[in-house]
């Protein structure tokens, strides 16, 4: 069914130097468009936010030593992607981590084919990107996190339609 919601659970990672992990990816079918995310996916079977947050870690990044947190930040969100539209309900859970080594061999067939690297960026680095990066607002909520910590209940951002 084309308007099925996607419940969605994504990581702010942070290592001990407070740099966020980020995903390039790309679209499959025109590798020019381009753009940054954060480590997360789609819940399976009958997961729970967490649980599918710490699976899509360890697949996408080879991560699996973290200490999860609270929930940030609440968003939906719609977009086209590999030949169809997505519609997602997406929460961004905190987490922390030693280990800053990644291993990408447990992605998916999609991902294989749609991300280019990860990267660990400062607040700093993330603040002057020039590339789109999502959230949108991801440089300022990671300020506003690192100066203040985490909110008290989840920050409801604007939806996001492409």
């Amino acid at each position: 069914m084309p308007d099925e919601i996607r419940k969605v659970s994504r990581l702010v990672l942070l290592d001990p130097d407070d740099r966020i992990l980020l995903m390039h990816g790309f679209e499959p079918g025109d590798p020019s468009s381009t753009w940054w995310f954060t480590p997360g996916g789609g819940l399976e079977g009958d997961e729970t936010r967490e649980q599918a947050a710490l699976r899509e870690l360890a697949e996408e990044t080879g991560i699996t030593e973290v200490e999860l947190g609270p929930v940030l930040w609440r968003r939906t969100c719609s977009f086209p992607f590999d030949g169809r539209r997505w519609h997602q309900d997406e929460w961004y859970f905190l987490a922390r981590t030693d280990r800053t080594a990644t291993d990408t061999s447990g992605q998916t067939g999609l991902e294989l084919r749609s991300v280019s690297e990860l990267r660990w960026w400062t607040s700093a680095e993330l603040s002057a990107a020039r590339e789109t990066v999502y959230p949108t607002r991801l440089a300022g909520l990671l300020r506003t996190l690192l100066d203040e910590g985490p909110p008290r209940t989840p920050l409801v951002l604007d939806p996001e339609n492409a």
